[in-house]
């Protein structure tokens, strides 16, 4: 993934730069991350038009795993070692 790509995630749904394969799998990123959102029927139907089922069982463990070292880390004390630096806010 190119910087400037890397860069636009946190305003994917405003930026060109992602297919919509990207967009379907960020936006099934952030309905199984957020507990007030959930993975309904339609988007399922939308992942399954990019994704056989292999694909989309490592897409849904990356985000699953993704989501427990956001909060196993943390509580541990565990600090980014710095393999991807994001610009300062």
């Amino acid at each position: 993934m190119g910087e400037a790509k890397l860069l636009a995630v946190a305003n994917w749904r405003h930026s060109d730069l992602f297919s919509e394969a990207e967009r379907v799998a960020l936006e099934y990123a952030e309905r199984i991350t957020f507990t007030d959102q959930r993975v309904d029927d339609a988007l399922f139907a939308r992942l399954k038009a990019h994704y056989d089922e292999p694909q989309l069982v490592e897409l849904t463990a990356a985000i699953a795993f993704e989501n427990f070292r956001s909060k196993f880390n943390p509580s541990l004390g565990i600090e980014a070692q710095g393999f991807c630096p994001l610009p300062p806010r």
